[in-house]
């Protein structure tokens, strides 16, 4: 019986130029796998923006919530997601962005 139900297909670019970008040239390899952990769970959620905590994505990719929180900087400053709350203490919704779909 398989584990997963479901595929998920990743796009060349996330796997060809964006690793190589965010791992190599920025040197921030726990951005590429929050990037790849929202980008799995959009899609299989129809690319709806993900709600997602620090320490929901802490979990989800074993890295620590400061990782997590540097992570999500560096992905907003590099326009790969933009994250939303209805206030200061809401649980972020983190929409993925694919700029090179356009």
């Amino acid at each position: 019986m398989p584990r997963f139900k479901q595929t998920v297909g990743v796009d060349d670019y996330v796997l060809d130029v964006l690793m190589r970008d965010l791992i190599g040239h920025d040197q921030q390899p726990s951005a590429y796998l929050v990037y790849l952990s929202l980008y799995a769970q959009a899609a299989r959620n129809h690319w709806k923006p993900v709600p997602a905590s620090l320490r929901t994505l802490a979990d989800a990719t074993g890295l620590s919530k400061s990782a997590v929180q540097t992570a999500l900087q560096r992905l907003r400053r590099r326009e790969l997601i933009r994250s939303e709350t209805e206030h200061a203490t809401a649980t972020p919704r983190h929409r993925v962005l694919r700029h090179w779909r356009k």
